[in-house]
């Protein structure tokens, strides 16, 4: 047969100058809006410190819960990350996990300063203990400071 010219990478989307704008869009859609390297990994709208992970969309980061490992079948589809072996983050997004699969979930669903995504009680409890964790950060006690003065 002949020699195909046009090969996309991916064989339901062009290969143009779209397929950069879509990334995008997906990034932002996923929620992987965590600051770059070399800036720190602390989400900006609460401050406290998050796994950063690059995403499959190139220059696009997200932050991650660290140190929560969930089992991936009780979180709600779109909200499951897993790391793959090269480091990566990937959103399994409505793909059924595998038993025993575990997963991470985005900073932004825990975060006290953003709006709740209640999907579960536990998330609830993390988004407080957040919360407090981040009022630590800006909350000094009054009393038994010097004056600056």
């Amino acid at each position: 047969m002949g020699e195909i010219d046009n090969v996309s990478s991916r064989p339901d989307r062009p290969a143009d100058d779209s397929d950069h704008v879509n990334a995008a869009f997906h990034a932002l859609l996923e929620g992987a809006t965590a600051p770059r390297p070399p800036a720190p990994p602390d989400c900006p709208f609460c401050d406290l410190p998050q796994d950063r992970y690059a995403t499959s969309y190139r220059g696009h980061w997200i932050l991650l819960e660290p140190r929560i490992l969930v089992p991936a079948h009780t979180v709600p589809p779109r909200r499951r990350w897993v790391i793959s072996s090269s480091g990566t983050a990937l959103n399994l997004w409505d793909a059924e996990p595998l038993p025993g699969t575990v997963c991470r979930i985005p900073h932004r669903i825990a975060c006290p300063r953003l709006e709740a995504e209640d999907h579960w009680p536990w998330v609830t409890a993390l988004r407080g203990h957040n919360s407090r964790r981040s009022q630590r950060l800006f909350d000094l006690p009054d009393e038994g400071l010097p004056d600056a003065g």
